[in-house]
C-alpha cells in the first residue's frame, strides 16, 4: 500500500480528512496532502495514526520511508539488556 492510499484509509476509517486533522491537531489540508501524496506522512504522525485506527493502518504504510526496522532493533535490544 502507498503512503498517500494508506493515509486515506486512515481517514476513511477516522471519519473524514477532517476528523483525521482535529483528531491529530493539524489542518485539514495538510491531511488533504497526505491523502493526495503531495506531502509525506511524518513518521510523528504515522505513529499516532497508526494508534488511532487500532493498527489497521501501520506505520510503516504511512512512512515508508523511515527506518522503522532500525527503531525497532533498538528498543528491543534496551529491553533485552534492561531484563538482563
Amino acid at each position: 500500500m502507498k503512503s498517500a492510499e494508506a493515509a486515506k484509509e486512515a481517514s476513511r476509517l477516522l471519519g473524514s480528512q477532517v476528523e483525521m486533522a482535529r483528531l491529530l491537531q493539524v489542518t485539514a489540508p495538510t491531511v488533504n496532502q497526505w491523502c493526495s501524496g503531495e506531502r509525506p506522512v511524518p513518521a510523528k504522525r504515522a505513529i499516532q495514526i497508526e494508534a488511532l485506527t487500532g493498527g489497521v493502518v501501520n506505520r510503516t504504510d504511512l512512512c515508508p520511508a523511515f527506518p522503522w526496522d532500525q527503531i525497532t532493533s533498538a528498543t528491543t535490544e534496551g529491553a533485552q539488556q534492561t531484563a538482563a
